[in-house]
């Protein structure tokens, strides 16, 4: 196999749409699926069930020593790549080859057992990847010095914090010397200092010739890490090449996705008569077609409607929604003072956002309207796509970040001058 360190042909996945939202096909899934066959063996028919491929005829090959960034949006199919070639389940068609040992970070859960301590999970961890025990005692302190956690390593990792889970798993994953470490978004649970170490140990692991996958919806850490990015859409491989090659057309892909029509899981109903937005902008303060704007930008969200009828007080609501699905911020036209009697037919809206503060990631545009009373709903639909873009500013600094007042008292400032200045006064 030469310099190949992972090799994937025609491969794909197909899901159930009754099931997949719960189940990865592991063991246990295909042993309850075994039990439910037989209970339904004197049934006349089974119920068929709709199906979607969450990846569809995806090939390439990625060489040994290659940093490579999985780029997509959220149903794009990265994690389904990552789950296939971590062996965590089975393609539906095709192949995923790996040649070395992996380890893998996949989601905050996968590969401890709750019950077990963190030390207990570091031995586990090895011997899964085929480790033998001499060799995981030699790195032993120096996972958990990596991870902080010297006062809990006796701990059912259960009762760990989201961040302690990471910090270890992320160091036993690393210092076990995989030769194809798979990293996925879970490290955005981490805080910013230990995301920084984790960046400059993967790129230590890469000089001592590991290969590592990297999925991110942070095109900046992408960008940073990465020397090659796959860009996947609707489970199809889309792009293929250097970052600066290929994010520039997943960022121009962002804002040609239709204005979806939300189901109505969250307890209301769209109500008669609706209204459907028909096109949907994002610009810049002005006028021009953007999908990333800079930290502390303005931007124009242009809305072209549809009413079915005469709706009285109309209140739209333009919400911003994190890739994690965290709701960042919304604007609407009653709470802003913007009155609109009544509306039908067709017709256009715009709103300017205030300065941009919310943090480096990329955001989803909702758009819903209400009555004015956020009673009854008209309209709830998903947009366009955008980022927002600083190089500081992550997920690590929270939602938004705005620049606040502070005070120091004046006896407390001359104590610091004094001390600077070694007591000395002219």
């Amino acid at each position: 196999m030469g310099d190949i360190a992972i090799r994937v042909e025609k491969l794909s996945k197909q899901y159930s749409l009754a099931t997949s939202k719960y189940r990865n096909d592991t063991l246990r899934d295909q042993l309850a699926d075994g039990v439910k066959h037989l209970f339904r063996r004197n049934k006349q028919s089974p119920r068929s069930e709709e199906s979607f491929w969450a990846l569809k005829d995806i090939s390439f090959e990625i060489g040994q020593g290659e940093i490579v960034g999985i780029i997509g949006h959220n149903g794009a199919g990265k994690s389904t790549l990552l789950k296939i070639l971590s062996r965590i389940t089975e393609p539906t068609v095709g192949v995923g080859e790996i040649f070395g040992r992996v380890g893998s970070l996949l989601e905050v859960g996968t590969g401890f057992h709750p019950d077990l301590t963190g030390r207990e999970n570091i031995f586990l961890n090895g011997a899964i990847i085929g480790m033998r025990k001499e060799e995981i005692r030699r790195c032993f302190d120096a996972i958990v010095e990596f991870a902080e956690i010297e006062k809990f390593i006796d701990l059912p990792v259960k009762r760990y914090s989201s961040g302690m889970y990471v910090r270890l798993a992320f160091a036993v994953s690393a210092h076990l010397r995989p030769e194809i470490l798979m990293i996925d978004e879970v490290l955005s649970v981490g805080d910013l200092q230990f995301q920084r170490k984790c960046m400059a140990y993967a790129e230590e692991l890469q000089k001592s010739g590991a290969t590592i996958l990297f999925v991110s919806h942070n095109m900046f850490a992408v960008k940073a890490l990465c020397n090659r990015v796959i860009y996947l859409s609707r489970g199809q491989m889309q792009s293929d090449g250097k970052p600066e090659e290929v994010i520039p057309f997943f960022e121009k892909e962002s804002k040609l996705g239709g204005i979806k029509q939300a189901q109505d899981h969250d307890g209301f109903v769209t109500a008669e008569p609706s209204v459907v937005i028909t096109e949907l902008e994002l610009l810049d303060e002005s006028g021009r077609p953007r999908t990333v704007f800079d930290y502390g930008e303005r931007m124009r969200v242009r809305m072209s409607y549809s009413a079915s009828g005469m709706i009285s007080n109309p209140n739209f609501v333009v919400a911003l929604i994190r890739s994690d699905n965290v709701a960042c911020c919304n604007y609407s036209t009653a709470l802003d003072g913007f009155i609109i009697p009544a509306l039908s037919g067709e017709g256009m809206i715009e709103v300017m956002t205030p300065p941009l503060k919310i943090v480096s990631e990329s955001y989803e545009i909702h758009i819903l309207v209400w009555d004015e009373e956020f009673q009854r709903r008209y309209c709830f639909q998903r947009g366009r796509y955008f980022h927002v873009r600083h190089h500081l500013f992550s997920t690590h600094f929270g939602v938004f970040h705005e620049e606040a007042q502070w005070f120091m008292p004046s006896e407390t400032v001359e104590q610091q001058s004094t001390k600077q200045t070694g007591g000395l006064r002219s």
